[in-house]
């Protein structure tokens, strides 16, 4: 059994063939394939988040807004880039986005991908400190936060206040109990997984990772999450971690889908360069008849590693059409699997 989510990307354009024309189509159409996906059945609603870019960036208000209209799916971010993000405000965020979902919020954070300015995050009034990296920025940040969401007081009362304080230090509000445990950290290398492990955020891994030993997307990734979890078990933290690996799968079960996903060129794996100096491996894409769909994901390892599969959508096709593609998943394929 495994939990199975959507990523959306969240694109919008003014390409006469898209049905999100608008940032506005893009938010409302994103609330309404949430609320859709519930009610058929899928387990989580994720988004990317990305700056600078005809594409999802603030998430807090969507997030907020579907836990107002749903009322069993899980809810998160894949992933929040934390070099552009005030720690201490995004515990506020994020509290109380989980508050209205009643706890059923799942970030997933990481230091970030490539940007589409050059380092965008200097726009948002942040520096690095003496001899620190971005993504050392990021991890930085990413740890401050995990730190102030568990609710501990740390900031001095002022003893004149306007309303009066509780005693002792005072924590953020609104505090959402829970919330520190279901943190997710992705991870494009086997470092930053076990970083992850150690720091007691769980994995997610997605379409991409460096290219580290050679061998075929697939494995590499079941080697980063069996390394995870590993390292999660020598930590000794209570209870056993989560792991989502992202996938680009169609069920072909029409002409429509035929039309679109028949002729993907994306069956094999991919090399390329997502910094200068790094070499990264992305894995391929699934699109074909049911039958056939199952007996090529059975094997794939690190979806047998994993628990949770995120499905990544194209959302400027629409709302109906992307509860087909999910409906078809969970109709034709996954019970085939044993995912449900």
């Amino acid at each position: 059994m495994k939990k199975i989510g959507f990523l959306s990307f969240g694109h919008w354009s003014k390409h006469p063939a898209y049905s999100t024309q608008t940032a506005s189509d893009t938010l409302l159409q994103s609330i309404d394939l949430a609320v859709a996906a519930e009610e058929i059945g899928v387990d989580g609603a994720y988004f990317r988040v990305h700056h600078f870019a005809n594409q999802l960036a603030s998430p807090f208000p969507l997030l907020s807004a579907i836990g107002a209209k749903t009322h069993t799916i899980e809810i998160g971010t894949g992933v929040i880039d934390m070099r552009y993000e005030n720690p201490l405000y995004m515990v506020e965020d994020a509290g109380a986005a989980d508050l209205i979902s009643e706890g059923r919020l799942q970030l997933g954070i990481s230091r970030g991908s490539p940007e589409q300015v050059i380092d965008g995050w200097r726009y948002f009034g942040y520096e690095l400190a003496e001899g620190e990296t971005d993504a050392d920025m990021g991890r930085r940040k990413a740890l401050e936060f995990l730190e102030k969401l568990k609710g501990v007081g740390f900031a001095e009362p002022n003893p004149y206040p306007m309303f009066p304080n509780p005693p002792g230090l005072l924590r953020l509000e609104p505090h959402a109990a829970g919330l520190r445990d279901r943190i997710w950290w992705g991870a494009a290398s086997n470092a930053t997984a076990v970083w992850a492990a150690q720091n007691s955020m769980h994995l997610q891994s997605s379409t991409l990772k460096y290219d580290e030993n050679g061998k075929p997307f697939h494995i590499q990734q079941a080697e980063q999450i069996r390394l995870y979890k590993a390292a999660w078990k020598e930590a000794g933290h209570p209870g056993e971690p989560r792991v989502s690996v992202s996938r680009s799968i169609f069920a072909l079960v029409d002409d429509l889908d035929r039309y679109y996903f028949g002729q993907e060129s994306d069956r094999a794996d991919k090399i390329g360069f997502i910094e200068a100096d790094r070499r990264a491996i992305f894995g391929r894409s699934y699109a074909a008849e049911p039958d056939q769909l199952v007996k090529e994901l059975a094997q794939d390892e690190a979806i047998q590693e994993a628990d949770t599969i995120l499905l990544t959508i194209p959302n400027t096709l629409g709302v109906d059409y992307n509860v087909h593609v999910l409906s078809a998943i969970l109709e034709h394929v996954a019970p085939e699997l044993g995912w449900r």
